[in-house]
C-alpha cells in the first residue's frame, strides 16, 4: 500500500475540503481513506499503487486549489495493542 500527501493551497473551509476530496476520487478512484485538512494545508490518501502526480494535480487545479506538492510513501495499517 501506498500514502500519498498533497500540500494544498486555497482550502478555507469544510465545502473546500469535500471539494478537494471529491477532485481526489475522481481523479483515482481506487482511492481509500480520503481526507484533507484546511488547517494544515493537505489532503492524503491511499493507494495499491502510486498514483499519477500530473493527473492529481489536474484534477485539484480544475477545482480552483493549487497543488504545492506531491509525496508518496510505503503505508501500513496501524496495529493497536500489539508490541
Amino acid at each position: 500500500m501506498i500514502k500519498t500527501t498533497l500540500k494544498i493551497d486555497g482550502m478555507m473551509c469544510e465545502m473546500c475540503e469535500a471539494h478537494v476530496n471529491d477532485a481526489i476520487r475522481k481523479a483515482v478512484p481506487e482511492a481509500k481513506k480520503v481526507k484533507s485538512s484546511r488547517t494544515r494545508g493537505e489532503s492524503s490518501f491511499v493507494t495499491e499503487t502510486e498514483p499519477e502526480e500530473a493527473k492529481l494535480k489536474e484534477a485539484i487545479d480544475q477545482t480552483g486549489y493549487t497543488v504545492l506538492s506531491v509525496t508518496s510513501e510505503p503505508y501500513q495499517k496501524k496495529l493497536f495493542g500489539l508490541f
